[in-house]
Formats: C-alpha cells, sequence, structure tokens
C-alpha cells in the first residue's frame, strides 16, 4: 500500500521526556551511499517510544540519513527536512533533496529523517498492492475489504503514528545527534510539521522554513476551490499565450465536455501496460480524468501538458493521458497509510458540512476530492488531537514563507496564516510557480541566503522576476 491508494484516488506533531529518551540512548550512525550522492554520507536509526506517554512500552525505530557538509571547517546548525504528504519518506527523497540544497550543504549539515509510518521508520504497509490498479480501475471502485485487510497489516498501535510523535522523533533525532538547535525546512505537510515543531520545541529552532504551507488553521483534504483556482490560472495563462490560444482557442469548452462524455459513459481501451508490457485496461471516467490532470497541475512540467491532453481527449485519443500517467506514475512516493492515518484523524474530523459544501461548488472537479476520505476514513483507528493542536502559532523565530501563485494544494492565502501569527516572518509569493517552490527555482538560493542571515524581510529576491510565465505544448511533437 505504498502507492496503490494514492494512484487510483490521485489526491493528490512532551518537550522533556524525548530529548531526556535521546540522551539516554545511543545512536546508531554508519556510513553509506543513498541514491545517485557520489559521496559517502551517514545512515542511521534512533531507537524511541511508540508511546511518549509509556516509556517503558513498546519501542519503534526511526531512520534517519545526514549528508554531511563539503566544507565542515565552522560549525553551522544543521538544516533538517521535513517532508510532505503526510507520507513521503526523507530519505527516499535524498539524490533530489541534495541537488535542491546543495548550496546550503556546502557548509552545514543535511539531516533527513523518515516520519514514523514512512520508509524505514515502522512503515504503514501492506502487500496488497497491483501495479496495474492506476489503470484500470475507477476511483469509485476501489474494494473497501482490500481496504480493511491493508489496515489489519499495521504493526503497532496506528493512533500513536500522529503529528506530534512525528515531532518528538525529530527533536529526540536532534538531540542524539548533539545539536542545540537545528534549522527546519518543511515543505507542503511538511510545514504543519514544521508549526507544530515551532510551538513543542521552540527553543531547538534557529530558523524555519515554510514551503507551500498547510496551516494549523485550514483542514488538509478539501482541495476543490484550491484545485479549480489553479487550473483557472492554467487556463487564463494558455489564452494570453499566442501559441497556446491559436492551437487551443476552445480549450473550456472542451474541458468540460470531456468531462460531461465521460460522467455519463466511462472509456475502456485495451493498451499495453507502458512499463510492464503487459496486455492490460485503460478505464477512465470524469473522476479519474479530472483527478490524473490535477496530479499534473502540482508541477510547471505537467502543466505544460495539460491543454494538449485536453485537447487530445476532445478529439477522442486517450494516450497523452496515458502516456502522462506512466511518466508520473512513480514519482507518487507517498506511504498512504500514514497519508490518511493523519488526515482522517486530525483534519477531516474538522470539515463541517457547509465546507465540503463550499468546497464542492467549482467548475474543475467538483467534490471529486473528498471521496477517498470518504470511502476510507471510517475504516481507520480514531485518535484526536487536543484543542491546543489547533490553535495558530506564534513562536518568535526568524521565518520564511513561501507560495507558488499557481499551487494547486495549498494557494497563496495558506501562507497568510502564519504570516499574520508569526513576529518574525516574510511571505513571498512566486508568481510563475506551483507547488513547493524551493524544488524548481532559486528559491533555494533565497533559502540559504535566509539561512545565513536570519533576516527574512531583507533577503534578495530579484532572481524570482527571471524565472519565465508558463508555456505549453501545443503537438505531440512538443512544439511550443
Amino acid at each position: 500500500m505504498k502507492t496503490t491508494w494514492k494512484q487510483i484516488l490521485t489526491f493528490s506533531l512532551l518537550m522533556s521526556t524525548s530529548v531526556t529518551w535521546a540522551n539516554e540512548n545511543k545512536v546508531l550512525i554508519a556510513g553509506c551511499h543513498l541514491g545517485e550522492i557520489r559521496s559517502e554520507v551517514q545512515c542511521g536509526k534512533l531507537e524511541v517510544p511508540e508511546n511518549y506517554e509509556k516509556l517503558s512500552g513498546d519501542k519503534i525505530t526511526v531512520n534517519f540519513a545526514v549528508l554531511p557538509a563539503i566544507d565542515n571547517s565552522e560549525y553551522k546548525p544543521p538544516l533538517m527536512f521535513l517532508a510532505g504528504g503526510p507520507g513521503q519518506a526523507a530519505v527516499e527523497l535524498a539524490t533530489g533533496l541534495n541537488r535542491v540544497f546543495r548550496e546550503a550543504r556546502k557548509t552545514r549539515d543535511i539531516i533527513l529523517v523518515d516520519q514514523r509510518g514512512t520508509g524505514k521508520s515502522s512503515a504503514l504497509a501492506c502487500d496488497l498492492e497491483d501495479e496495474e490498479d492506476v489503470y484500470r480501475i475507477l476511483p469509485k471502485q476501489l474494494d473497501v475489504q482490500e481496504v480493511k485487510k491493508c489496515i489489519a497489516q499495521f504493526k503497532g498501535d496506528v493512533t500513536q503514528y500522529n503529528s506530534e510523535n512525528a515531532i518528538r522523533d525529530f527533536d529526540a533525532v536532534r538531540a542524539a545527534l548533539g545539536h542545540d538547535k537545528i534549522n527546519i525546512y518543511g515543505g507542503s505537510y511538511g510545514t504543519r510539521a514544521a508549526l507544530v515543531y515551532m510551538r513543542m520545541f521552540p527553543n531547538s529552532l534557529e530558523s524555519v522554513v515554510l514551503d507551500s504551507v498547510g496551516p494549523i488553521e485550514v483542514p488538509i483534504g478539501m482541495f476543490g476551490q484550491s484545485g479549480a483556482r489553479s487550473f483557472n490560472l492554467l487556463l487564463e495563462n494558455c489564452k494570453q499565450s499566442e501559441s497556446c490560444n491559436k492551437a487551443f482557442p476552445d480549450l473550456a469548452q472542451e474541458f468540460q465536455q470531456v468531462k460531461a462524455r465521460l460522467a455519463k459513459a466511462p472509456i475502456s481501451i485495451d493498451i499495453q501496460h507502458p512499463r510492464l508490457g503487459s496486455p492490460t485496461q485503460f478505464v477512465l471516467d470524469d473522476e479519474k480524468f479530472t483527478g490524473n490532470l490535477r496530479f499534473q497541475l502540482y508541477g510547471m512540467e505537467g502543466r505544460s501538458m495539460v491543454p494538449l491532453v485536453i485537447h487530445q481527449a476532445f478529439l477522442g485519443n486517450y494516450q497523452p493521458l496515458i502516456g502522462l500517467i506512466a511518466r508520473t506514475e512513480g514519482d507518487q512516493l507517498v506511504y498512504t497509510g500514514l497519508l490518511f492515518n493523519i488526515v482522517c484523524n486530525e483534519d477531516i474530523p474538522r470539515v463541517s458540512e457547509m465546507a465540503r459544501k463550499l468546497d464542492s461548488e467549482n467548475n474543475f472537479d467538483g467534490g471529486a476530492t473528498h471521496l477517498g476520505w470518504d470511502m476510507i476514513c471510517p475504516y481507520f483507528p480514531q485518535y484526536r488531537p487536543s484543542e491546543e493542536f489547533y490553535q495558530p502559532v506564534t513562536a518568535d523565530i526568524p521565518t520564511l514563507i513561501l507560495s507558488g501563485e499557481l499551487d494547486p494544494v495549498t494557494p497563496p492565502s495558506n501562507g497568510d496564516y502564519p504570516a499574520k501569527t508569526l513576529p518574525d516572518s516574510h511571505h513571498i509569493v512566486v508568481e510563475n510557480a506551483s507547488h513547493t517552490v524551493a524544488m524548481g527555482t532559486c528559491a533555494s538560493d533565497i533559502i540559504n541566503e535566509f539561512l545565513t542571515t536570519k533576516t527574512p524581510k531583507s533577503l534578495d529576491e530579484s532572481c524570482l522576476n527571471d524565472i519565465p510565465q508558463e508555456t505549453f505544448m501545443t503537438s505531440v511533437n512538443g512544439i511550443q
């Protein structure tokens, strides 16, 4: 269950206790190689309580890695990466993060921790994955019995795999590595984790970067309005582009017609599995169509292909869509057990019927993003955070906030929440960027400057002006 539910549904926090625990238990570290990083790095494991209120109870092992500073002649507090999802395993992202944070790594360590429930930190995983499901199964056909079987395979007390315990683990790793303070970068759900870290362990943090914010005040999971906003910006940018508008002058109408056609009569096409080469079926309805388009809105490369995919679908050719799914099929590195465990317990219970209704009133995919939560949340073991968990964070820590104007899940308005309550913060909205700004723009250089100066309001942001407006493929030959 590492990826299957995400592929089918396509959606896509005791200070003294943890420090004491880390100081009393030795951390295990050894040299290792990760991904495509040529130099040797450090891999480590730390045993922590599964339940921090029962220190003598069951233990779990937290997996982490340290990408050592290239020049460590002068000690600088490291940067810890808090992964997104929820459900990403940070260590599995080492290759890409080594590239994005290459400037920061020149003079400081980068710490990657697999959040409990992901990677090699007692992953909430099962063996029911089917590599053909992404092509032949519709979202509404998800087998609830398979979901129950999968949850039954999870080991340990699933209610302890929550955001607050994850932060206790992260701070235990910090203490075990001997750092008085660290800097943290959170992307997407990682920003929620970072905000919880700021509340629970403010004295452990030197500075914070929040990239594509999932604020405490906004429940994760209601993506109808934000997705429609992002898609409508794409339509407008296509109209403003001479080549895109010439190739697809009726794009908005074609999109609605494809949706209506698939809602009335889903299609089934015999295809060769793009990776396995085996015969399979590609089944598509309106919800699967918009769900896969939504996933492409996360990044600029994916967005560039959306108009062409819509137009070809309008003409009855679904091969470009199949190719797009195949291109991103392996990118969905999310442990969906943890994804649903956290969102179903920490966010969805806070969503009112009125909020659901308002989120569904959009011209992109209606309430389709609610489907997964409705189908799966009732079967997860329940826990509920305290009311304190949901209060705005006010920690006086230098904080840089980044938002992409085109983001389909964490729009710039999300970044306004921490910007209002964090006294030493600055919110930058990048016009021509989508989700997790630092991963594909010069914002990573701005972050490096911020880590050095700790002055969020006086950074050199000029490079952001050079980010080009989004461009679009206008033919199957890739001509723009």
